[in-house]
């Protein structure tokens, strides 16, 4: 029984930083909300419309809206590009998957290129391992001894 009652105790003082985990704070709204102003985002813009703009996200969350709906709100008032990220829909998808993409593609073609290349090499020549002509052998053998010398 005594067990049951603590792991109650210990459930119910979890609670509470469960839903604070859930709450929007302002300092990760700033890095994803840009102002219409100077087009940053609000942690690194002066701008009074950004200071409009992180009051009312204030005003939001202590109304207890959540990140979504505060984003929303916003969205109405601003249009989609007072997001920092595209929407995940639509053609706001494309500014997604382009990207990727373009990687894909330019690695599939390094790809391509660096295995062209190494298979399209010179051959070496035929003669590396033949033996010299007899006259030439002899005259080599000749040099060298006055090197030697």
């Amino acid at each position: 029984m005594s067990r049951l009652l603590a792991a109650a105790v210990i459930a119910l003082a979890l609670v509470p930083l469960a839903a604070a985990a859930d709450r929007p704070s302002l300092a990760k709204l700033e890095g994803e909300v840009m102002c219409p102003v100077c087009g940053t985002t609000l942690d690194q813009s002066d701008s009074p419309a950004a200071r409009q703009i992180e009051r009312f996200i204030k005003r939001r969350i202590a109304a207890g809206d959540s990140e979504q709906q505060i984003k929303d709100a916003l969205v109405a008032n601003y249009g989609d590009a007072i997001l920092a990220s595209p929407p995940h829909h639509g053609f706001g998808l494309l500014a997604w998957w382009v990207p990727l993409g373009g990687i894909v593609l330019a690695a599939g073609l390094l790809g391509w290129g660096i295995w062209r290349w190494s298979h399209t090499r010179e051959p070496a020549p035929a003669t590396a391992g033949a033996p010299l002509d007899p006259a030439l052998d002899r005259r080599l053998d000749e040099e060298l001894q006055r090197f030697d010398a």
